[in-house]
Formats: structure tokens, C-alpha cells, sequence
């Protein structure tokens, strides 16, 4: 038994099968991933995988149980090589941080340079997706932390923390009819059209049900993944914008306008998620505690150890 053939077990699960993913993934060859999953089937005695001739098609019985054996294998293998280089270089490594555009803009810059004033020899990688992507990445181990507003809390495999709220604003250009209302309605939105973030991203899901719930359909024209598109698409006068608050107070295009939309839009909670299990480097610790100040070191071990979200 070797890691290689745990880790061909485990991405044949992830990568649905495909062996040809699996072997991109692991840098080998397809008949290389076969040979390491057969053999560890044939060394342990039990069929792993369902197949359908030479092609994988599932899980067998006994397999669902050795693949939850497999990832915890796996994850104690990272905890160890993190756990020497904790010792052996402290305050040296990568810590890398996957977010939304909107996080990595407007709610990181402050503690990224906090932090690396405190930890100058770590170097922070940021990767900007959506937050399905953010959440496989930290399961996965690609990232050490995910940062995003939705989904992070539905995944078993993750420990995720509320770290603050916020709300959403209405953007339009200064001679736009809305401008001239201080207090702005669903109806009022519904009757102009719209442009705001791509399904999933941050807090739309809110956007959405707050339509759905007063029996309106409102008329999305275009959406995007960053709030600074969404303003500059504005201003060419295409639509009114529902952006993050954070956005318009740290960066307003020229020429618009911002109003108050706490009264239509349930408030969003930024949430930070790491992977279940982890063994977290000092800096680590460090980084999540200068963006969610409300949390200490004893309630994230203990949400890690099992006793949290």
C-alpha cells in the first residue's frame, strides 16, 4: 500500500470516474491509475470500484467505507508534512487563501498587509472563484482557508465561521428616475432593468428570494462576478445595480448614485471555512483571526476537533 494508490482511489471518486481527469490530476498516465487501483483492490482483497468492463462506474458497498478510511489517510499524511514544517520553519511557508472578487477587492487588502507585517516570510496566494469552487479547493487541500458569502456552511467536509454582515446597495447614474427616491421599492426595482451578480455569488441567492417572495419577476439583464463591472456597466446606463455595500463605499464609479437597500434584501454573513481535521500552521491561525476578530484560537481547535459548525 502507498500514497499513490490512495490518492489514484481518492480522485477517481472526485474526478466521477474519469480516469483520464485522475491522471491529469495525479501527473501520470490512465493505464498508471489503473495499475495502482487494482492493485490496491487486489492487496486488500475487496472490489473498490463498480465497473462496467474496463470503465469505472461507482462505488462499491465495501468502497464507500475504504474512500472515507482513504481521505482521512490522506489528510493526516498533509497534517504531518504541515505539522514538521511548523517546527521546522515556523514562519515561513504559503498560506493560500481562496475568495470571491469581492473579498479579495474590498474586505482583504487590510488584513493581507496587517498580516504580512506580522509574518513577512509567508507568502499569501490568492485564488478568486466561485464559491463552489472555493469550497472544493479547500476540501481538496488546494487552499488552506475559503472565504465567501454563500455555501461554505453546506459542505460536511468543511468548518466554517461567521465573521461579519453586510448588505447590499442600489447603484444608478445621478439622472437616473430612481435617484430621486430616497426609500426604493421592490416594485420600483421591478420596474427598470437590472444588473447584479451571477446566481451563487455574493448574497444573489437574497436578491432572489426577495422577488420571490413579493411575487415578482424581475428583469435581469446582465450579471457578472465583480462589483466594479457591475458599476462600470451602470454607468453606460444599461441597468440599476444591486451590489455588495462594501463595494460603493470603497470604490464608487463616477457619475452614480447609491441607495439604501436593507429593507428589501436580507442581510449577508461573510463566512470563512477551513478543511475538517486540518493540522493549521500558527500563521494560519494568525490570518483568521485578524479577519474574524470576534473568534479566538480555543473556538476554532475546537470546531476542528469536532465540537463547532
Amino acid at each position: 500500500m502507498n500514497f499513490q494508490q490512495l490518492r489514484s482511489i481518492r480522485e477517481a471518486a472526485r474526478r466521477n470516474y474519469n480516469l483520464t481527469e485522475v491522471a491529469n490530476v495525479l501527473f501520470t498516465s490512465q493505464p498508471g491509475v489503473s495499475r495502482q487501483i487494482r492493485e490496491l483492490e487486489d492487496e486488500l482483497g475487496v472490489e473498490i470500484f463498480e465497473r462496467n468492463g474496463k470503465r469505472l462506474t461507482g462505488l462499491t458497498e465495501p468502497g464507500k467505507g475504504i474512500l472515507q478510511i482513504v481521505e482521512r489517510l490522506l489528510l493526516e499524511a498533509e497534517n504531518l508534512r504541515q505539522a514538521s514544517q511548523e517546527y521546522s520553519a515556523e514562519k515561513r511557508g504559503t498560506l493560500t487563501v481562496a475568495t470571491t472578487h469581492t473579498q479579495a477587492r474590498y474586505a482583504l487588502p487590510q488584513v493581507v498587509q496587517s498580516f504580512r507585517q506580522t509574518f513577512p516570510e509567508v507568502r499569501i496566494a490568492l485564488q478568486q472563484s466561485s464559491p463552489e469552487h472555493i469550497a472544493e479547493w479547500v476540501m481538496s487541500g488546494k487552499a488552506d482557508i475559503g472565504i465567501a458569502t454563500e455555501g461554505l456552511s453546506q459542505f460536511d467536509e468543511l468548518v466554517s465561521f461567521p465573521c461579519y454582515s453586510w448588505q447590499h446597495v442600489i447603484v444608478m447614474p445621478e439622472t437616473h428616475p430612481l435617484a430621486a427616491l430616497e426609500r426604493i421599492s421592490l416594485h420600483d426595482l421591478a420596474q427598470h432593468p437590472l444588473i447584479t451578480y451571477d446566481v451563487g455569488f455574493t448574497g444573489r441567492g437574497h436578491i432572489d428570494d426577495a422577488f420571490r417572495e413579493a411575487g415578482m419577476e424581475p428583469d435581469i439583464v446582465l450579471t457578472a462576478m465583480d462589483s466594479d463591472v457591475i458599476q462600470q456597466y451602470v454607468s453606460l446606463g444599461l441597468g440599476v445595480g444591486l451590489v455588495a455595500a462594501m463595494a460603493v463605499e470603497r470604490h464608487r464609479t463616477p457619475g452614480l448614485v447609491a441607495r439604501d437597500a436593507r429593507h428589501l434584501f436580507a442581510p449577508n454573513v461573510t463566512r470563512l471555512a477551513v478543511r475538517r481535521g486540518a493540522y493549521l500552521r500558527s500563521y494560519t491561525y494568525e490570518f483568521i483571526l485578524q479577519f474574524a476578530p470576534g473568534l479566538t484560537r480555543k473556538d476554532i481547535e475546537t470546531a476542528l476537533d469536532g465540537g463547532g459548525e
